[in-house]
């Protein structure tokens, strides 16, 4: 994997090359040190640390890797825009109409 062409400093939120990803808390979830995500989708130790900071966007072949491993869609994985917490996507909940909880 190479630096993005042009591209000398750390990519900031608003850059639109830059890709927000989830691999540090699914590698977290899964009990992966780095090492250990590395070696199962084939690559180096530190590449899955640049990856984790935003620092390289993977490969199109990578993203896929990654996806079948955790075992998520790629979209899942990474985003073009910040993620929201995962916590939130799982549990938020949307305003029933009515007021009404469905319990009864």
């Amino acid at each position: 994997m190479s630096r993005r062409e042009g591209s000398a400093s750390t990519p900031t939120p608003a850059d639109p090359e830059r890709f927000h990803n989830r691999i540090a808390v699914l590698r977290a979830e899964r009990g992966l040190s780095r090492q250990g995500l590395a070696d199962a989708v084939g690559v180096n130790y530190q590449t899955v640390g640049y990856l984790e900071r935003g620092d390289y966007n993977p490969s199109l072949e990578l993203a896929f890797r990654l996806s079948e491993l955790f075992g998520v869609p790629i979209e899942a994985i990474f985003s073009r825009q910040p993620m929201r917490p995962m916590s939130e996507e799982l549990y938020s909940r949307p305003a029933a109409a009515g007021g009404t909880d469905g319990a009864g």
